[in-house]
């Protein structure tokens, strides 16, 4: 459409760029008509939920201090506890981000002598801490709570066989990081992950599985809670807030493991009684319902960049053609200035702060200089358009976001316009 590109004209892309998009839009319409599918069974499942628990504007009124008889808070625990078919569900703004919800799962339900167990290999940066493989106050390391790795094959798939081996007496917990974090390796999907539960479970049967389910969240119609895992834990400021969430975590599990985790979260005793919701049920509420269709988009933002990029000769993870089990796209760009002329890109998409120029710089939790893009409405909202990436080899952004499609096509546009802008790319 002509007013289109002289609209994108005036944002900075060019009629090179914009008809390799197109090019690359050509080839995706079935897969989008899928995505579609899915995002249509996802929310009338997130529907039924909020029908069978009696959502009502009742459930909207703010509570203060202790919190105590908060009948939106309840309500929604139950709604979060029904999609994702668990005996329970806890849901708080006190849960500040995921790594928090993570933390808060694994300290509740590890005691010390106890081993923790990562099948999956090394887990995300900012768990390294909260584990103990790099030192820090109040790690799982300083309470006497020991870890243990298996590395995955070089194709990326489950050692089935020294998992064998490393499950031990000790072994309590098992944590499955479902998403790649910053590694260039596969996201697993829910399938998979029932397949390792079930494998762990065979060999001990009374271990735990956690499930970091952070950028997961209704990309598929099954969630890891349904193939056996004992807690699904998220960040509302990711796929399950839908955008609206301006914080808080889930973790959604078995009574037991969820009734540990309240007890971590206020204290002995108090549990899931108390915790205010400050006025946001509304902004929780809605975001939840939203979300299978801003996941949806965002995916679909995904699958169009490696699209874009993989036919200029950069590795895509997922590549291409894969089918996709988050809403993450791996770009190894092979140099610092070209991950800063992407991010670039995605920060000039922004609707806030899109005049801020993004550089590395040292962040708490990483052990590298990192990159972020990020002009959102909440900040650190990784369901908004956003990149980022530690420097270091192989120089990957990790591209997630977009509360609309439209929004993340005209992101990832502008990221290739920026690398061809700096003469790293040429169409």
């Amino acid at each position: 459409m002509e007013q289109l590109l002289e609209l994108y004209q005036t944002m900075g892309i060019s009629p090179a760029v914009y008809s390799h998009g197109e090019k690359a839009l050509e080839r995706l319409k079935d897969r989008f008509t899928r995505i579609d599918q899915i995002a249509e069974y996802n929310q009338a499942k997130v529907l039924r939920a909020m029908q069978k628990n009696r959502v009502s504007a009742a459930c909207f009124a703010a509570t203060t201090g202790y919190g105590y008889d908060d009948l939106g808070r309840d309500t929604l625990e139950r709604v979060y506890a029904d999609v994702f078919h668990t005996e329970a569900a806890l849901v708080r703004p006190q849960i500040t981000c995921g790594t928090h919800a993570l933390a808060l799962a694994l300290s509740a339900n590890l005691l010390p002598g106890d081993e923790l167990l990562s099948p999956v290999g090394a887990p995300y940066d900012t768990l390294q801490e909260v584990i103990g493989i790099r030192p820090s106050p109040c790690s799982l390391a300083e309470y006497g709570v020991s870890y243990r790795q298996v590395d995955l094959k070089a194709d990326g798939s489950f050692d089935y066989e020294a998992i064998r081996g490393a499950i031990g007496g000790r072994t309590k917990l098992i944590t499955i990081q479902r998403s790649k974090g910053y590694a260039t390796r596969p996201t697993f999907s829910v399938a998979q992950i029932g397949e390792l539960i079930a494998f762990c479970k065979s060999i001990k049967p009374d271990v735990l599985v956690m499930v970091d389910n952070c950028y997961g969240e209704f990309v598929e119609t099954m969630e890891p809670s349904d193939v056996g895992a004992d807690m699904t834990v998220g960040s509302l400021i990711k796929n399950p807030g839908g955008g609206l969430a301006p914080i808080g975590g889930y973790i959604a599990g078995t009574r037991a493991c969820v009734e540990r985790c309240a007890y971590r979260l206020s204290a002995p005793g108090l549990g899931q009684e108390v915790g205010a919701n400050l006025g946001l049920m509304p902004s929780l509420f809605q975001g939840f319902f939203l979300a299978p269709t801003v996941v949806a988009g965002a995916e679909k933002g995904a699958i169009f960049a490696a699209n874009l990029y993989e036919p200029l000769g950069f590795r895509c993870v997922p590549d291409a053609a894969e089918d996709r089990h988050d809403i993450i796209q791996a770009v190894e760009l092979g140099s610092e200035a070209a991950m800063v002329a992407f991010c670039k890109g995605i920060q000039a998409a922004a609707p806030v702060d899109s005049f801020a120029t993004p550089y590395p710089s040292d962040m708490p939790g990483y052990a590298d200089k990192v990159i972020m893009a990020a002009g959102a409405f909440v900040q650190g909202s990784s369901i908004e358009l956003s990149a980022d990436g530690p420097i270091r080899p192989p120089y990957a952004v990790y591209f997630q976001g977009g509360l609309t499609w439209n929004h993340a096509k005209i992101g990832i546009l502008l990221s290739l316009q920026m690398l061809v802008d700096a003469g790293l790319v040429r169409l």
